[in-house]
């Protein structure tokens, strides 16, 4: 995990030292300026990620789908278990072409 850390803030500075180098330049053409807009929503996305985990917030969602089953859907799967009727099917053998 530290590493990726590394690696996200690494790419922020880059972000951010292409940023400087972007405006301290002669803005000739509305390119540049562009290019100061996008760079300045990456160095903010990436202080974000540097700030919150994705799989933090990936795991505020865990659940809520689960609810929508209710627990009828539970109690089914949990008597499948006991008779051990859960699972994938079981297949059937292949025939063997000669």
């Amino acid at each position: 995990m530290a590493r990726k850390q590394n690696d996200l803030r690494a790419l922020r500075n880059l972000i951010g030292e292409a940023q400087t180098v972007i405006r301290t330049t002669k803005q000739l053409d509305d390119r540049t300026s562009r290019a100061d807009e996008l760079l300045t929503a990456a160095v903010h996305l990436a202080d974000h990620l540097l700030e919150v985990s994705p799989a933090a917030e990936l795991g505020k969602k865990g659940g809520k789908a689960t609810a929508k089953r209710g627990p009828e859907y539970f109690a089914r799967i949990a008597g499948m278990r006991k008779e051990k009727k859960g699972g994938r099917p079981r297949m059937s053998p292949a025939p063997i072409d000669n």
